[in-house]
């Protein structure tokens, strides 16, 4: 009865390391609530702005493709936060198309940058209305990291 017992004990444990083998990390990212990007702008260049833009739409399709949820988000510091201005980014048009259609893409503006520009212009710096200003565009990067997010700088 003991053997039998062991027996079925083994097939169970064997059945778990089997499964533990072919669980993809995808499906485990998908269990725990979908696939999580940071994407870091921080030069004042249309062309690595619309290439972070490019990421954010050509993953999000992908996942979309699949039916796995991502999370993402753009997070702008230094002369990257011209990409999250309204009155000097060169993306201002695609940017704002972008926000409306994009729900699981989120942008994020570095306060501390923000601060530094109004204190050298001396005027405020106005930052697009679906942007999130944060105290520190750095810190939140590394904070969504250390949530699991992977952390991208096209």
């Amino acid at each position: 009865m003991q053997k039998l017992h062991d027996f079925r004990l083994l097939g169970v444990f064997s059945l778990v390391v089997l499964a533990l083998v072919f669980v993809s990390p995808a499906a485990i990212s998908a269990a725990e609530g979908g696939h999580k990007l940071v994407l870091q702008i921080s030069d004042n260049d249309p062309q690595k702005m619309n290439t972070v833009l490019n990421v954010a739409a050509n993953v999000s399709k992908l996942y979309s493709e699949r039916g796995e949820e991502v999370d993402i988000k753009i997070v702008a510091f230094n002369q990257g936060l011209h990409m999250l201005r309204s009155d000097t980014s060169p993306v201002l048009k695609r940017i704002t198309g972008f926000s409306n259609s994009m729900t699981n893409v989120k942008f994020h503006a570095c306060g501390n940058t923000k601060a530094a520009m109004e204190r050298k212009s001396g005027k405020d710096v106005p930052i697009l209305e679906f942007a999130e200003v944060v105290p520190a565009g750095v810190v939140t990067i590394m904070e969504l990291s250390e949530q699991g997010y992977t952390v991208v700088r096209p």
